[in-house]
């Protein structure tokens, strides 16, 4: 299943309001999730494998400067990136691991072994299949292109930091939950755990952000 409209969005919210009553509450207190569009699937998971383990100016600094190496087009083809050096890619401020990583992307994308057509009519579980194999895009990955970018209902990215600070929040737990107790919890959220997933975050968010105060 797939978010396709904001009425969507609504007639989720209504059926995780009647099945959680703490879900119900953050529902109530925190802005309504917005539909993000993307059809670039290179270009979505091409940034992601950018921004891993970096914080957001420093990744977009990068990835401007990756998207700067190729100045004719406003994102590189996977074409493109292959016939790049490692070198060249390097001069954008990647990593020589994470440039293996993109390369390896565009070679799954020029290959067709991932095909963007595709992709709306896998599942879940065929996606994250077929996105893992390519060096550097693991489960969170996964996760975050099937919610952000596909629109897809039901993800719980358990891998997650601030989903789990979230639950530890919402439960008032002593220390970050294990997945078997996120899963568990969740279980009432089917089949809308990405848009209960997005309100576990606020809570994790504004926890921090009360900190900074």
């Amino acid at each position: 299943m797939i978010f396709k409209t904001a009425k969507d969005i609504d007639l989720a919210l209504e059926y995780l309001k009647t099945k959680d009553k703490k879900m119900a509450k953050l529902i109530e207190s925190f802005p309504k999730p917005k539909l993000r569009r993307n059809k670039n699937y290179f270009r979505v998971l091409t940034q992601a494998i950018i921004f891993q383990q970096l914080n957001g100016k420093a990744a977009q600094t990068i990835l401007d400067r990756f998207i700067a190496l190729y100045p004719k087009v406003s994102f590189p083809k996977p074409e493109q990136v292959l016939k790049s050096t490692t070198n060249k890619l390097r001069k954008a401020g990647l990593s020589e691991r994470k440039a293996s990583y993109i390369k390896d992307l565009a070679r799954a994308f020029n290959e067709k072994e991932i095909q963007s057509r595709k992709i709306s009519s896998m599942t879940d579980d065929e996606i994250r299949e077929k996105l893992i194999q390519v060096k550097g895009i693991g489960n969170w990955t996964v996760d975050m292109f099937l919610m952000f970018t596909l629109n897809r209902t039901d993800i719980l990215p358990v891998g997650d930091y601030g989903i789990k600070k979230g639950f530890q929040l919402l439960y008032k737990l002593d220390s970050l939950p294990d997945e078997s107790f996120m899963e568990k919890k969740a279980k009432k959220w089917i089949p809308y755990r990405t848009l209960a997933s997005r309100y576990i975050w606020q809570v994790a968010d504004n926890n921090m952000l009360s900190k900074k105060k």
